[in-house]
């Protein structure tokens, strides 16, 4: 019966818990490049377990026994920079924080099409008394929400054609590092680590 006890403790001792990374600004407009291969065994090498990438944006799935994530969000970027040579930003949720936000879903109220870009910017710390919504004109689009380390906004196309991109707005409007992506390839990338 000890024996069994034990062995049960030592499991959920070592059980690893599951977590996808953000990264700020790589492969875009033609800076910061990083294979997807080399990005996954600089992760691996960081001591993370169970690493997978998903896209070129910059999203690792990855498990680890460590639960601080701000720990986690160091160890990560001090790797990458030993690595690549490049101060990049990592915001890192663990898969239960992304799987509430997904549910809770505070885009469900917009429609995306071809005008219309839904996205989400993951924020490096929680933000307080924020009095929403944010706009930007210049950019033409709307932070209309706030939950736990994310923002949520919709973007609508400029005169140009493009549509406007919220990162550097929040960044300044909040006073932290964030990066941020569709939230489709969020849902996507979420699909993909509940599948491993």
């Amino acid at each position: 019966m000890n024996s069994v006890l034990s062995s049960r403790r030592i499991i959920a001792i070592t059980k690893r818990a599951k977590y996808i990374a953000f990264l700020r600004g790589i492969n875009v407009g033609g800076h910061k490049l990083i294979k997807m291969e080399a990005l996954a065994a600089a992760f691996t090498a960081a001591g993370f377990r169970n690493v997978k990438t998903y896209i070129a944006s910059g999203n690792v799935i990855f498990e680890s026994r460590a639960t601080k994530v701000d720990g986690l969000e160091k160890k990560a970027e001090r790797k990458l920079l030993e690595t690549f040579g490049h101060e990049i930003a990592v915001v890192i949720f663990s898969i239960a924080e992304l799987q509430a936000l997904i549910e809770s879903d505070p885009l469900k109220a917009f429609d995306s099409h071809s005008d219309v870009m839904l996205v989400v910017t993951f924020l490096k710390q929680r933000v307080l008394r924020v009095k929403l919504p944010l706009e930007s004109k210049t950019e033409n689009l709307e932070v209309f929400a706030i939950q736990d380390r994310a923002a949520f906004t919709v973007a609508r196309r400029k005169k140009t054609g493009w549509f406007g991109f919220p990162n550097n707005f929040i960044e300044k409007k909040l006073g932290c590092a964030a990066t941020t992506r569709q939230w489709r390839t969020v849902e996507k990338v979420v699909a993909v680590a509940e599948r491993l």
